[in-house]
């Protein structure tokens, strides 16, 4: 039996990971399409130790890179979420809105939808000020998603993480910060 959602937008449900998950989530890691815009498709054991990460992360922040399911069958679409960047920059350490969906879910809206449910979650039930994303300069898809939910580009930098791969290290930062709701 799975988890119960933390919390669900009007077709997705978002929840922490579990070990039966690996499989899916390593199935989504290998495929050399969804994983375009990294240094390579990941194998079992980097899928279980990305799991595992995410696993730790909820336990230490209360979110992650959630385990996203569509509500109407429970089926496995990929992570919406947010982690927690610690590479060195002028924006960083901070919490960090991302998504991977198997391509069999793309262009539904799905990773727009989730990631606002997401901000909403952070802001509101955690409390957080400001979330950042960040992805490659080709990764035209997530930087649209990145503009659709609202957020505003800081600036672009070379990730010190994929200085050897030069097709993707050239990234840029999209920034929300939460909006303050003031009475009259």
């Amino acid at each position: 039996m799975n988890p119960p959602y933390l919390f669900t937008s009007a077709r997705l449900g978002f929840r922490n990971w579990i070990a039966t998950d690996i499989p899916k989530m390593a199935a989504l890691n290998a495929d050399p399409v969804v994983m375009e815009f990294f240094p390579a498709i990941q194998t079992l054991e980097e899928t279980t130790k990305f799991v595992e990460r995410m696993k730790g992360l909820f336990d230490e922040k209360g979110h992650c890179f959630f385990l996203a399911e569509r509500l109407e069958d429970g089926q496995f679409i990929g992570f919406i979420g947010i982690g927690y960047s610690t590479f060195e920059s002028d924006f960083t350490p901070a919490p960090d809105i991302g998504w991977r969906l198997a391509k069999e879910f793309w262009g539904n809206g799905y990773a727009t939808e989730g990631a606002k449910a997401c901000l909403q979650y952070a802001f509101e039930t955690l409390e957080l000020p400001t979330i950042i994303s960040i992805a490659s300069h080709v990764n035209i898809p997530s930087i649209n998603v990145m503009k659709k939910i609202g957020m505003k580009r800081v600036g672009d930098f070379e990730h010190p993480k994929l200085i050897d791969f030069p097709n993707i290290k050239d990234c840029v930062c999209y920034r929300q910060r939460k909006k303050l709701v003031t009475s009259d």
